[in-house]
């Protein structure tokens, strides 16, 4: 019988998702691929694959996760299945720079940007960007992993020969402009089927720890931005969104393969919007989205039952 794959390798970011899918009375599978094979001999069950797998995997000890997944989903996509978030959207969601070459080729603005390997070539970059203050990330992140905010080249140099350097697990930092917001926020826009669902203003005047996920822990904040008075709570769904701009997103989503995504994005002073991240490997947070009656994950599951639906319909020639 055909069902839904769900690949992934963090179980406590499907239980959400498997939750909607059992209420729903779908038919599924899960795919947990830390570690596994590939059999190129034998053809891969008929089905619908939704491929969850996260760029930060190798901080839950899964290092060759995504590598083993781009082999599956190959393999899949080769022999015609139906993938959700398959081959391009895994090579977006492993590399920001794919990412940004891939928005600005949409026409989407990114910020200013330089990927490095090595400490020297990571000095050198910060000096060629010419811009204070600025910040570094991993290339391959996930979970605000390597954001620090620096307003001057010594304090780089400090860091990168400090214990609290974190070497990037491809080896790649970025060093990007620091895009200073009028306000202490940045925008999370949610789409589901390839079609926008919602957005979630991100509180980050306690740090860029931005997982929305329940299970995620914020340890370490970074980029502290100044202090918010007002208790509000850190993700908030709003009603507010510049529908040209959400417009663009879906069609860059649509052009890329990805059906299930989160972009975030950030005004500046000007309100010139920046996108810096896309997550294809997106997570909800349960109180926001009890606060405004939208649940993503049911809409997941709906969306992955509709298109198991479609597709039994071509099998059956209907």
């Amino acid at each position: 019988m055909s069902k839904i794959y769900v690949i992934h390798e963090n179980d406590e970011w499907t239980v959400h998702l498997t939750k909607r899918l059992d209420e729903l009375n779908l038919p599924y599978e899960l795919w947990h691929l830390d570690e596994g094979t590939v059999d190129l001999t034998k053809e891969p069950p008929e089905g619908v694959f939704y491929s969850r797998m996260s760029a930060s995997s190798h901080t839950r000890n899964h290092r060759f996760a995504p590598e083993l997944t781009g082999a599956v989903l190959a393999w899949l996509e080769h022999h015609g299945r139906t993938v959700l978030n398959g081959t391009k959207a895994l090579s977006l969601e492993l590399s920001k720079i794919n990412q940004y070459i891939a928005l600005e080729k949409a026409g989407i603005r990114v910020p200013k940007t330089i990927g490095a390997v090595g400490k020297e070539q990571v000095v050198k970059a910060a000096e060629s960007l010419g811009k204070t203050p600025f910040i570094t990330k991993h290339n391959r992140a996930g979970k605000g992993l390597g954001v620090q905010l620096f307003h001057s080249i010594d304090a780089l140099k400090e860091y990168l020969e400090s214990p609290a350097y974190e070497e990037p697990v491809d080896g790649i930092t970025l060093i990007q402009e620091y895009i200073k917001a009028p306000e202490s926020y940045i925008t999370r826009a949610e789409f589901i089927g390839g079609k926008f669902f919602y957005a979630v203003r991100v509180d980050t005047s306690k740090g860029f720890e931005l997982c929305p996920a329940d299970a995620c822990q914020i340890n370490d904040l970074f980029c502290p931005v100044g202090e918010q008075v007002e208790q509000k709570p850190k993700f908030e769904i709003i009603d507010d969104v510049d529908l040209e701009q959400i417009a663009k997103y879906e069609a860059f989503l649509q052009a890329n393969d990805i059906a299930v995504a989160g972009i975030e994005f950030i005004k500046d002073e000007n309100g010139t919007v920046y996108t810096y991240d896309i997550n294809t490997n997106t997570n909800y947070n349960s109180d926001a989205e009890a606060r405004a009656g939208k649940y993503g994950m049911l809409e997941v599951a709906k969306f992955l039952g509709e298109v198991l639906e479609k597709e039994k319909a071509v099998a059956s020639g209907v």
